[in-house]
């Protein structure tokens, strides 16, 4: 029996909906390179950007180059993240290389500032929905991960780094007014990858504690049906100097929507609260809203 023979109807509703993603990514990107960047000489951070800078200088094809740049990258995946990762960033890259070769796109505007935008915007959302479908377009975040590992840099440090080098270089060889707009690229594209992967219900966890604990989590639970995780602490110093009394707190992860809302709801409870909020970049279970799957 074949593998394809033994899959899940969920299963192979979960592998189109990465290949859909992966589709969809390839062409976004290749219309904001085609279709913004690559016509007005404006360049990206990452891997593409090396590609497009050499491509500039050196009149090699984009194409061969995305190609030839991300193979190191693919095969440390390949050893760092899996098979099956390296197996989608590959088909991604090629896909892009064909995609850059064979489909044409005219330039939509000559607005420097527009092109700049929509065209980080575009690529941007490629990236996402590329790394949405379990695979990456750009083998720097492969790179970024890796040295994560041996370095105390966090994975976004890293990418900063390399792609103020990128700009830097850009600035140099090309002019500084097309690094300033190509960085003015990448911004808008770096923001898009967020949305994409984020949304606009980014989640936020909220610590809190409180002597009035049940009604809070009955507010939690009750008026906005989300899930409550209690734990027992000691207090330690607090506004009134140091105290050893037992008091629950309260865990919840909730919308950056609804954030608002249920500080205000808990102050009127209990104005002495005291509530610790951070971002979640993702959850998975619970009584949180789905989503689709990397």
């Amino acid at each position: 029996m074949s593998s394809l023979a033994t899959l899940t109807a969920a299963q192979i509703r979960e592998r189109l909906l990465q290949l859909t993603l992966l589709l969809a990514g390839v062409f976004s990107a290749a219309l904001g390179l085609k279709g913004f960047l690559l016509p007005n000489g404006f360049i990206d951070g990452g891997v593409t950007g090396i590609s497009m800078l050499i491509s500039q200088l050196t009149g090699v094809s984009l194409s061969v180059l995305i190609i030839l740049i991300n193979i190191p990258f693919i095969i440390l995946g390949y050893y760092q993240l899996g098979p099956p990762f390296a197996l989608k960033t590959l088909l991604t890259v090629l896909s892009l290389a064909g995609a850059l070769l064979l489909v044409s796109f005219p330039p939509l505007t000559h607005d420097k500032l527009l092109i700049a935008v929509f065209g980080g915007f575009f690529l941007g959302a490629g990236i996402g929905l590329a790394m949405r479908g379990g695979g990456v377009l750009d083998g720097t975040e492969i790179l970024a991960v890796y040295i994560s590992r041996k370095l105390p840099g966090s994975i976004g440090d890293i990418i900063l780094i390399i792609n103020i080098f990128i700009f830097g270089v850009a600035a140099w060889l090309l002019s500084v007014e097309t690094a300033l707009y190509s960085i003015l690229a990448y911004l808008a594209a770096a923001r898009t990858v967020d949305f994409i992967l984020v949304g606009i219900e980014e989640y936020t966890g909220l610590t809190i504690i409180s002597f009035h604990s049940t009604e809070i989590r009955q507010l939690i639970t009750d008026k906005l049906h989300r899930g409550a995780t209690m734990y027992e602490c000691t207090q330690g110093f607090g506004t009134h100097g140091h105290q050893h009394l037992k008091v629950e707190a309260i865990f919840t992860v909730v919308t950056r929507l609804e954030v608002i809302s249920l500080t205000r709801d808990i102050h009127a409870i209990d104005p002495q609260a005291f509530v610790v909020m951070q971002s979640v970049s993702d959850t998975r279970g619970g009584l949180i809203k789905k989503r689709a799957l990397h």
